[in-house]
């Protein structure tokens, strides 16, 4: 019986890369993935957004952020992926302003 390897540095695991629409947790992240795809019979192509919850250690990605993930065991009941590495960063990075009121016009 043949046995499959994975070629060395490479894991088994499941990657998907998509963009950061949330980091307002502590240590989480919401990555939203586009994925398109062309309808059976139509031949139309059909975008299909998923939100996947990830864990992000060091709270190094921000709104914007392209980002990779891969799959890991499940961490919370919805976090099941975590951040393997920042593909691009935003060019704006949110300020916070802590304890300065909004001026109304």
């Amino acid at each position: 019986m043949a046995e499959t390897t994975t070629p060395a540095g490479q894991s088994r695991r499941k990657h998907v890369v998509g963009e950061v629409v949330s980091n307002r947790m502590k240590k989480t992240i919401v990555v939203e993935v586009n994925r398109k795809k062309a309808h059976a019979f139509y031949g139309r192509v059909v975008s299909h957004n998923k939100k996947f919850y990830a864990h992000d250690e060091k709270n190094e990605a921000h709104v914007g952020d392209v980002v990779r993930l891969e799959e890991t065991r499940p961490l919370s009941k919805l976090k099941r992926w975590k951040l393997k590495e920042i593909i691009r960063k935003t060019a704006l990075v949110p300020e916070v302003a802590a304890g300065v009121p909004e001026q109304t016009r």
